[in-house]
């Protein structure tokens, strides 16, 4: 595993051959204003096959997807530490449905695993937090 950004209480790291490129310090940022800087968070880019096990482990879905959050600490909102793992083919070919290019995609679905993160389900509560995210920012 390569560890593409390492700060604080925040790691991005890969399992895959071809590391994303993005502004890692941007992803920090949206970190720190959703969860705290004392959120504990590790980012972890993985393949095709490792997204499906996790999914079908801890879903029951047997399919790869874009994106899975997990809590490690089981206090819901007031949770302090987490995991987000990103498949970077299934989230490349979803970006044109939601009419963005795949690094803006990245950082789209990011922002809405910090939301999981922090306890939410889907629905406009959440959706309304997310864009007020991405428009701080620019997203």
């Amino acid at each position: 595993m390569k560890v593409i950004f390492d700060k604080d209480n925040f790691m991005i790291s890969s399992t895959l051959q071809n590391t994303p490129k993005n502004d890692w310090v941007l992803f920090d940022k949206i970190k720190n204003k959703v969860l705290g800087n004392n959120y504990e968070l590790s980012l972890i880019f993985i393949g095709k096959k490792r997204m499906r096990t996790l999914n079908r482990t801890h879903r029951e879905k047997d399919y790869t997807t874009d994106v899975l959050s997990f809590p490690l600490d089981d206090l819901g909102e007031k949770s302090q530490m987490g995991e987000v793992f990103i498949n970077l083919d299934v989230a490349n070919k979803k970006s044109s449905d939601f009419d963005r290019t795949p690094k803006n995609y990245l950082v789209f679905l990011f922002i809405h695993s910090l939301f999981h993160l922090k306890g939410h389900d889907h629905g406009d509560l959440m959706e309304k937090k997310e864009a007020e995210i991405r428009k701080f920012f620019g997203i």
